[in-house]
């Protein structure tokens, strides 16, 4: 049974690791990931998700196919995966010392083309940042192409005061959904 990470994410491949899981291949999606008017974060998640496995299956009959997409929210609105400098210090500066969700989905396509999703949904709180913790952590250039401008495996875990929920998700693969997903389908795991 071959599995195909949908993933270019270096992040997905070493979670996939930590539970005994090495990908076949890794083929990446590239599809539009903006937001459509009104769409909810957990809904926007699920739907990248998905679109992001439909692709690469097509590419794959036959395999098994794992996708995923983390987002980062703050309310209704959703956070962008950081890009430049100013991105991730405004991300930063909303974050502070208040609480945001982190929202991990993912679509597990099985080799009959059946898909089976499932959605992580996180709480993250902050402490308040001092402009001095976000011009260090701007610095570092941990937040680049992170969702919500920061990586939690990082440095940014000293400025995070709480998390509900799964830590792995908020990196970006929630290994137990992944699991439990696997073993579903038949995907050999100790």
């Amino acid at each position: 049974m071959r599995l195909i990470l949908a993933s270019a994410s270096p992040r997905r491949r070493d979670l996939l690791g930590q539970i005994g899981v090495v990908p076949d291949a890794v083929d990446p999606a590239d599809i539009d990931e903006t937001p459509r008017k009104a769409e909810l974060p957990a809904a926007y998640a699920a739907r990248v998700a998905a679109e992001k496995g439909a692709l690469v299956a097509a590419r794959h009959p036959g395999a098994l196919i794992l996708s995923g997409d983390t987002v980062v929210a703050v309310g209704r609105r959703i956070l962008p995966k950081t890009e430049s400098e100013a991105e991730a210090r405004a991300c930063l500066t909303l974050l502070s010392g208040r609480r945001h969700r982190v929202f991990s989905a993912i679509t597990l396509i099985d080799d009959e083309g059946k898909a089976r999703h499932r959605l992580s949904d996180n709480i993250v709180i902050f402490k308040r940042l001092e402009q001095a913790e976000i011009d260090a952590y701007i610095a570092g250039d941990e937040w680049r192409g992170k969702a919500g401008g920061y990586a939690i495996q990082g440095r940014a875990a000293g400025l995070i005061r709480t998390i509900q929920g799964s830590h792995s998700a908020i990196m970006g693969l929630p290994l137990y959904e992944t699991r439990t997903l696997l073993k579903a389908a038949g995907y050999p795991i100790d």
